[in-house]
Formats: structure tokens, C-alpha cells, sequence
């Protein structure tokens, strides 16, 4: 085997948790399905805001210590829980000296708030002008160590590592979308490069999450009206306002050279050929030339046997030009949206979109539409995929995949 089929970058693992349910099987029996796929949406949790939220999960299954999951949120909790499914899944969870040599690469967000002590404080602030004084008072006495740990991004990191044990170098990349890029584009570049054979890498967001969705609010890009078909919330009959529904999901990949895979025998979702990522003006001109030459950096191709698994946010000016370079360039593909139905999952919302990519590419099967306005039925079964995130506001990203 040449080095370059040694370092092929292929997914072996794949831990996902989504508003649809816990785990592969579920995920793969719903994208056999060829039927129309329907999202599962809460407009009551947080009203008024519809959210595809946290399913029902038995955390215990892999966070099995009380005192772990006393000292984590649900934000924590869930990627530590997908991490330890993408490790059950691709054979390593009991294999200590696997773990202890393998990467680790997070990709998150600004970490989890004690909402109930920030409303405190607000609420108080009103009332007083020494608000310096207010607010130590407060962190003296309201704040548990732990708690204001948590909200430190790299906190997600450090739990997988002491409830799974991986011990590997570590690394958290913070900023929304362009978080899950940066972090799946750094374990590809080292698999490819050598540096390393196997790596966890992946993320975790939940939408219910309610200062989340106060800094979505603040941009006016949130939608009201859940029933519309995603590529219905353009904006023009949402009072202005954009057409995001975000959505719970935790999602984390085992990435592993062709050699260190074929060397244990594992299973092989897909390989891994080629990420681009990148960021700058959303003018017309700059936005669509950015998308050009990240599809040409992954090479990608437009045939009846490719699949794209956009990751259109819903937010309407970068949406809108999304697809539209979409249904220019691969007019021949079939074209799904994640966001559709599981909601955007912002930081969690590429490492989704290769995950579901992979799955499809395994199992060789013809998804069922995710929005009956707009996708056309799959004719032939995948043989590769292009996965597209383009952030809400900033960052852009691609990745190019094939079945093995």
C-alpha cells in the first residue's frame, strides 16, 4: 500500500444524537426510509421559538458516574455521550491504549451559563448603580467553582477525556460554524499528513438553550412559523425576520488512516477526500467566487450519483445564495438539507452533515425528501458526497466524500 493510500482519510465511527432519536441505527433506518422525512419540532419549551430539541436520553449509558453528570449541563452532557457512541462504534471504547494515543478535536461554542443567576443579576442591576459591587456579590455567592467552569469551551474536551479516556492531544476550537470546519479540516490535515492515525473529533449544540436564542433574536434570523417548509422562511412573510429553527444535535466522528483502520479490521463508513474552509465579504460577487473555488479545492463532481448534504442555516441573504449556487452547480445531484429536519445545529452542523453523508454512502440508500417543496426524488444511490455549511453570518465551509 503506497503512503498516500496509507494516510487516506476514512470515518469509522460515528456517534450522533439528534431531535429524531440516540444512535446509527436510528439515524440509518431513517434515511432508508424513502418515504417524506418529518422533523421532529417543540414550539412550546421555549415559546415563541420552535426548537428541534434534546430527545430522551438515558445519560447513564455512557456517562455512568452521577458525580460526571452533576458537574456538566446538558450542553456537556450530549457531547460526551455522542463522543462515547462514535467510540463504541468504531470498536475503540474498551481499548485503553487506543484511546490514550488518540487526537481529540472539539469543535464549540462560548460554553453553558447559569441562566437563573444571570436573570438575578439583571434583575437586581435595575435597582442599584453600584452594579461593580452587585456583580461580585453575586460571583461570591451564587457561583459554585464548577459551575463557572462550565463555561469554558475547552470544559467538553476535558470530560471526554476523564470519563472515556482519551488521552491523545487535545484541542477546542470556538466560533460557530466555522468551529466544525476548522476542527474536522485540522484531523483530516494530520491523518493526511501523518501526525496522527486516529482522532475524535465532533461537537454538541442545544437549541432549548435560552441564551442561545436570545443572541440569534438580537440578529432577527429566527423563525416563528415552524409548519412552513424550510425553503419557504425567505424572510418576505416572516415580518423581515430570517427562518433559522435551530436544533439540538451531538455529533462526533472517528477519523483514522486507511492503514490504522485495515490493521484492526474495522468497518468503513466512507472515505474522506478532500475539506476546504474559508471566510470573508458576502457581497454577491466575493460570496459566490468563495464558493467556486472551495467546490473546485474539494473537488467536486455533478453526476445522478452524488449526493449533497447542504447545511443551509435558514438564514435568508446566505441561504438564498446557497442554493442558489446549488441548484447551478449540481443540477444533476440529489440535494438535501439537514437543517430541514434537524434543524440548524450551528457549531454541531458540519460534523451532522459528513455523519449523514457517510451513513448514506455505507448503506447505499435513496433518502426520502426532506422538504416537499423542493427536493426531488433520489434515483440512484450515492457513490460520493459534497457536504456544504455556510454560516449564518461568517465562515464557509466543504467537504468532499466517497463511498469505499
Amino acid at each position: 500500500m503506497s503512503i498516500e493510500n496509507e494516510n487516506q482519510v476514512v470515518i469509522t465511527g460515528i456517534g450522533i444524537v439528534t431531535s429524531q432519536g440516540v444512535g446509527v441505527d436510528v439515524h440509518e433506518k431513517l434515511l432508508s426510509s424513502a418515504a417524506h422525512l418529518t422533523p421532529v419540532i417543540n414550539d412550546e419549551i421555549v415559546a415563541p421559538y420552535p426548537v428541534h430539541a434534546l430527545p430522551e436520553i438515558d445519560w447513564n449509558e455512557q456517562i455512568s458516574r452521577r458525580g460526571d453528570q452533576r458537574q456538566m449541563g446538558n450542553w456537556q452532557k450530549l457531547g460526551v455521550f455522542a463522543a462515547g457512541l462514535a467510540l463504541d462504534d468504531a470498536g475503540f471504547k474498551e481499548d485503553l491504549d487506543a484511546c490514550a494515543t488518540m487526537d481529540m478535536i472539539v469543535c464549540a461554542g462560548g460554553g453553558e451559563r447559569d441562566i437563573d443567576v444571570d436573570t438575578m443579576i439583571i434583575d437586581e442591576a435595575h435597582n442599584r448603580n453600584d452594579k461593580d459591587v452587585l456583580l461580585n456579590e453575586k460571583l461570591r455567592s451564587e457561583l459554585r467553582p464548577t459551575l463557572f467552569l462550565s463555561q469554558l469551551s475547552n470544559l467538553m474536551a476535558g470530560n471526554i477525556s476523564i470519563v472515556h479516556k482519551v488521552t491523545g492531544s487535545s484541542r477546542t476550537f470556538m466560533g460557530e460554524e466555522g468551529s466544525g470546519v476548522s476542527s474536522i479540516d485540522t484531523a483530516y490535515a494530520r491523518i493526511r499528513s501523518g501526525q496522527s492515525s486516529h482522532c475524535l473529533v465532533g461537537g454538541a449544540f442545544v437549541a432549548e438553550r435560552e441564551d442561545v436564542l436570545y443572541t440569534h433574536e438580537a440578529i432577527n434570523e429566527l423563525e416563528l412559523s415552524p409548519a412552513r417548509p424550510f425553503w419557504q422562511r425567505n424572510g418576505a412573510d416572516n415580518n423581515g425576520r430570517g427562518g433559522m429553527v435551530l436544533g439540538t444535535a451531538g455529533v462526533f466522528l472517528v477519523l483514522e488512516s486507511r492503514k490504522h483502520a485495515d490493521d484492526r479490521g474495522a468497518k468503513i463508513y466512507a472515505s474522506l477526500d478532500n475539506i476546504a474552509g474559508d471566510s470573508g465579504p458576502r457581497d454577491e460577487a466575493a460570496f459566490n467566487a468563495r464558493l467556486t473555488q472551495l467546490n473546485d479545492d474539494v473537488k467536486g463532481t455533478d453526476t445522478d450519483t452524488t449526493l449533497v448534504v447542504s447545511g443551509a442555516s435558514g438564514a435568508k441573504k446566505a441561504s438564498i445564495v446557497e442554493r442558489s449556487f446549488l441548484e447551478k452547480n449540481f443540477s444533476k445531484s440529489t440535494i438535501r438539507t439537514s437543517s430541514a429536519l434537524f434543524g440548524h445545529t450551528i457549531e454541531a452542523q458540519f460534523p451532522l452533515g459528513i455523519a449523514l453523508a457517510s451513513i448514506a454512502l455505507k448503506n447505499g440508500a435513496k433518502l426520502g425528501t426532506f422538504t416537499q417543496d423542493i427536493d426531488t426524488p433520489m434515483t440512484s444511490a450515492a457513490e460520493k458526497a459534497i457536504v456544504t455549511i455556510i454560516g449564518h453570518s461568517r465562515s464557509e465551509g466543504f467537504a468532499s466524500l466517497s463511498k469505499v
